[in-house]
């Protein structure tokens, strides 16, 4: 079973880059965990960078994103799964075993920190790499310059500590598996305008980010 999902998520990587821009879709998903923490948050958020990355990069991205649980076979049917959230975090070891089976096999995590976060996912993910830990990208770092210029790493959104955004990676044989946008609320600027009041100056700058990021992971 291993094997087969191995190969499922081999072909759609192929066939992600093969076809970033032309009929063929591809899906991404909204990742579901354990916990009580609201992996939920933000709904609004991935469908509309979904629209803009279809507009302005000429992808297609199927413009609904699943669900997918962290320890469903399913998970091996998306490039990419995306996850955020305020609160605590669990994985089971199953959870744990599927997971990184999936980044091992070329599957991309992105974690947006939606405010409170950070202890959580740091203690779950070192379950899922215990030879890892998140390292600070530096601004020179290629997610920040792909289709837009970000030279001072990642945008900020919601202000909530006075801290700087930050952008962490878990870096596995020499490739970024895992992103994780801290103090920065990426997941905010994307969703409806009307849902925080955030200026147009504003969501553009998420929107351009998430779209480096989409397109960092389906052309590396």
């Amino acid at each position: 079973m291993l094997k087969k999902n191995l190969l499922i998520l081999c072909v759609l990587l192929l066939v992600s880059l093969k076809n970033f821009s032309q009929e063929t879709t591809v899906k991404v998903a909204l990742l579901k965990y354990q916990g009580g923490g609201d992996w939920y948050a933000n709904p609004t958020s991935l469908k509309n960078l979904i629209n803009f990355c279809n507009k302005n990069l000429n992808t297609n991205i199927n413009n609904e994103p699943a669900t997918v649980e962290v320890g469903s076979t399913d998970l091996f049917n998306y490039p990419l799964v995306h996850m955020t959230g305020h609160g605590n975090v669990f994985f089971s070891e199953s959870d744990v075993k599927n997971l990184r089976n999936y980044l091992l096999a070329g599957g991309f995590l992105h974690i947006d920190d939606n405010y409170g976060l950070n202890e959580f996912v740091r203690r779950e993910m070192l379950k899922v790499f215990p030879e890892h830990e998140f390292v600070e990208l530096p601004f020179s770092h290629p997610i920040y310059h792909q289709i837009y210029e970000f030279p001072s790493g990642l945008p900020k959104i919601h202000e909530h500590d006075g801290k700087p955004p930050q952008g962490f990676g878990i870096v596995h044989d020499n490739r970024l598996v895992c992103f994780f946008s801290y103090e920065c609320d990426l997941g905010d600027g994307w969703e409806d305008a009307a849902v925080h009041n955030n200026s147009e100056a504003t969501r553009e700058k998420a929107l351009k980010m998430g779209a480096n990021i989409i397109n960092y992971i389906f052309t590396n």
